[in-house]
């Protein structure tokens, strides 16, 4: 069992519900890590007494820093205090839950302290899967994934001694709040209509990335690092229940799935306790309450964003980079009343193809570079 977690984006979605894990195990939390939610993290440093709490907002620090002035608590911030969140002697686990590709740096900064890293940033392995993996294996680094699907791969692998065994990596996806809409349906979208998740509580940003299918593009390219699998080899299909959080399919044509109910508190409790599981605050599965699970083809046409996805990784190189940086500044700018829904997918196709191929990513530079080359194309684009 960990002893003792280091939490970055503790005040998020997944980072709350971390927390509920943690109480449930009654684990110790030395860091904690937020943006500039810092009403939140006061009432988290107050109830987990960690070593250091970093907010990446540095005026919210300093106004952090008087809050608790009365805790032995260190505050730190900006990008050199998430860091050092990730990198905490005394941690023997980091939980990546940032959203963004502020997620990055802070990833490779633990990886390179010889911790653990258990990620729910998407961005990290989309962006710089190539550096991720490759410092992963020169520092004997397990990467544990928490998002419900890729932990759902995970956990379907522990039963298959041997890679060559696995014929594909099946995805689900729960279709989002316009699933069976065309193009035309989804002309006057409001942000509002698209929060509306049908089974899954998520931050604004995460919750966009499943109206537009993006997410599912971005959990291609993730599970193409995570488990060593080329993208022509990991489909998807749309499961409106979200029962079946994801399959594996052997060469003998056998299919392996993990269902349970949609709350990721189970894929982050595992996360935690691999290779061992414990007790969970989730309710059990009753699949005759459901009665049927349905599966569909996903429409690639109308989410052009799962295309842009697939395009990119076929691509390689900064492609997939270029995508996701287009990605979330068109989200923000939909979010801002700036562009439409379907923008979002049209700037993300044309910002990847603005890209230069450039098949090997040596640095963490040119990643950032070709993040910012497509954040500056979306916003010269809108104008």
């Amino acid at each position: 069992m960990r002893r003792c977690l280091s939490i970055l984006g503790s005040t998020g979605s997944i980072g709350t519900q971390t927390l509920d894990v943690v109480r449930g195990l009654n684990l110790k939390v030395c860091a904690l890590a937020a943006n500039a939610n810092t009403a939140l993290l006061e009432e988290q440093i107050r109830e987990f007494k960690p070593e250091l709490a970093a907010v990446f907002d540095e005026s919210a620090a300093k106004k952090l820093k008087i809050a608790v002035a009365d805790t032995p608590v260190k505050i730190v911030s900006g990008m050199e205090g998430l860091c050092e969140a990730a990198a905490m002697e005394s941690a023997d686990l980091i939980l990546n839950s940032v959203v963004g590709m502020v997620g990055l740096v802070p990833t490779l900064t633990a990886i390179g302290a010889g911790k653990d890293v258990a990620l729910a940033n998407k961005e990290t392995l989309v962006a710089g899967g190539s550096l991720v993996m490759e410092a992963a294996r020169k520092n004997s680094v397990k990467i544990i994934p928490v998002d419900s699907e890729h932990s759902a791969v995970f956990q379907c692998l522990q039963g298959c001694p041997e890679k060559k065994a696995l014929k594909r990596i099946i995805l689900t996806a729960s279709g989002g709040p316009f699933f069976g809409k065309s193009r035309d349906d989804l002309v006057q979208v409001t942000p509002e209509q698209a929060l509306k998740h049908p089974n899954w509580n998520m931050g604004a940003k995460v919750t966009i990335d499943s109206a537009t299918m993006m997410n599912k593009g971005l959990e291609i390219i993730e599970a193409s690092w995570l488990f060593d699998m080329p993208a022509s080899k990991i489909s998807v299909v749309v499961h409106r229940e979200s029962v079946v959080h994801s399959m594996i399919e052997y060469e003998d044509n056998s299919v392996i799935a993990q269902l349970g109910l949609p709350d990721m508190r189970i894929p982050i409790q595992y996360a935690i306790t691999w290779p061992q599981r414990f007790p969970s605050p989730v309710g059990q599965l009753s699949l005759t309450d459901y009665g049927k699970l349905t599966f569909f083809e996903p429409d690639l046409q109308t989410f052009s964003c799962l295309a842009a996805c697939k395009n990119a990784i076929e691509r390689g190189g900064l492609a997939p980079a270029a995508a996701n940086g287009a990605n979330e500044v068109a989200v923000k700018l939909f979010l801002d009343g700036r562009i439409s829904f379907l923008q979002i997918g049209d700037l993300v196709h044309r910002a990847m193809e603005n890209q230069p191929d450039i098949q090997s990513v040596s640095s963490v530079d040119d990643i950032l570079n070709a993040d910012r080359s497509a954040r500056d194309y979306v916003l010269n684009a809108v104008g």
